[in-house]
């Protein structure tokens, strides 16, 4: 079914969908971040206390028991709702700066080797969050970081001795493992922050592509319906003339056998037109019927034999004592026909057609025996107005069929066989073509 400009609007609205997604999955990773930074301050502490290093610990547990506060804070709202906002995202990430400025405070301020971790908020808004924002964290990180340079408690400039006369700064081995640390929550942590952006473009991009798509369908609709109001009269006309050449050379067999032809076209024409006209704007459940399987088959090769009757279609069925009733959807049918229209311009002798099915899947093969595809056609295969028939053909045979599937959630694929020519496969799932499944779409 053709999707309306309402459709589309909708496809656009819930593009807003991935980007609270994508802001709840930072939120976990920063709780994830957050949670190792706690684990590794800890031990931090617990070393340096073991080493007979002076330091308040009871106020720096309190600064990790904030941080811990912050992550539950996080856990609760994202237990209770789905919406993550980018708003609810900065405020964790001030409430980390708040924490690690008070940590700092009391362990030395500006020179304390783990200063560095300012830089984590700073890179988690940078990826995370919008640029306004992200300045806020980044303003605010250097604005603590400055005062502290003038208000900590200082620590006592102390050695650690190792074997024998060598002796390492405590600064200095912060510093290593400061930048340790560092080194593997970028790679970890903020490598997957990136991933996530990269797969909320990804998503975005999709969303838009399937929103071009419906104005893209709903402009070959409009197109289509208007052909079929415009062609009405010369069908008509054509119809009519038949009928009194008929009349005129009802003595000359052959003529009267060539224009039963030409009638017969004709009739289908207006048949065609009759039935975009008729189904336009109608739901699914309107425009069609339940038929079996075998049935639905028999009638799309009778279609298409009556109007290419010079081609031989070879036509092999699997019987199966397994026969579903499926949705009769026209556009289905159509969907068919134009791949054996397709086989049949490159193979005008003969074609052919096989189906098989059981009770997951429907597979059907269309062989022709044509030159086969060129790299160049088979890369742009299914994109409208490419045709490869020179000024014969529209080039919406394949896009057309590709969308018809998609409803279903079918498969087309087109390869040039070992033997030459072509071989379209079109798979699809029998649990989307069943009545009783069917799913009424206006």
């Amino acid at each position: 079914m053709i999707a309306t400009k309402p459709n589309a609007k909708r496809l656009y609205n819930d593009s807003n969908a991935p980007l609270a997604n994508a802001t709840r999955h930072n939120l976990w990773r920063l709780m994830m971040l957050r949670s190792v930074v706690m684990v590794c301050l800890v031990l931090v502490i617990i070393g340096v206390t073991l080493a007979s290093i002076p330091l308040h610990v009871a106020s720096l547990l309190l600064s990790i028991a904030g941080l811990g506060l912050l992550n539950g804070i996080a856990w609760w709202r994202m237990s209770r709702t789905r919406q993550t906002s980018q708003q609810e995202l900065l405020l964790q990430l001030l409430g980390d700066i708040a924490a690690l400025t008070m940590l700092f405070y009391f362990s030395g301020g500006y020179s304390n080797p783990f200063i560095w971790m300012y830089l984590l908020p700073i890179t988690v808004a940078a990826v995370a969050l919008r640029i306004f924002y992200a300045w806020i964290i980044a303003s605010l990180s250097i604005a603590c970081y400055t005062l502290l340079m003038f208000y900590h408690i200082p620590l006592s400039h102390l050695h650690l001795h190792t074997h024998g006369d060598a002796t390492l700064d405590i600064h200095l081995v912060g510093m290593w493992l400061g930048f340790v640390v560092s080194a593997t929550i970028v790679a970890v942590f903020i490598a997957r922050i990136g991933q996530n952006l990269r797969d909320y473009d990804k998503t975005i991009s999709e969303v838009r592509e399937k929103a071009l798509e419906s104005e893209r369908m709903l402009a070959l609709g409009t197109l289509a319906t208007s052909a079929a109001h415009e062609l009405g009269t010369p069908l008509a006309t054509m119809a009519i003339v038949c009928k009194e050449l008929s009349q005129d050379y009802a003595n000359q067999p052959e003529l009267l056998q060539q224009l039963a032809i030409l009638r017969t076209q004709v009739s289908r024409c207006k048949e065609i037109l009759s039935s975009i006209t008729h189904n336009a704007g109608q739901s699914r459940a309107e425009a069609g019927q339940g038929v079996p399987l075998s049935d639905f088959l028999q009638d799309a090769i009778q279609r298409w034999r009556d109007t290419r009757p010079a081609t031989e279609l070879v036509v092999n069925i699997e019987n199966t004592s397994h026969n579903p009733v499926i949705f009769m959807d026209r556009t289905l049918t159509q969907a068919i026909l134009n791949l054996l229209d397709n086989a049949a311009d490159e193979s005008p002798e003969r074609v052919l057609f096989n189906a098989s099915w059981d009770d997951k899947a429907l597979k059907i093969q269309i062989r022709d025996f044509g030159h086969g595809l060129s790299a160049e056609t088979k890369s742009q295969l299914g994109t409208p107005f490419f045709t490869s028939k020179n000024e014969e053909g529209m080039g919406l045979g394949v896009y057309l069929t590709q969308v018809t599937l998609a409803r279903y959630d079918g498969v087309l694929s087109l390869d040039n066989h070992p033997e030459g020519g072509v071989l379209t496969l079109v798979k699809l799932l029998l649990k989307d073509l069943r009545i009783e499944n069917l799913k009424v779409t206006p």
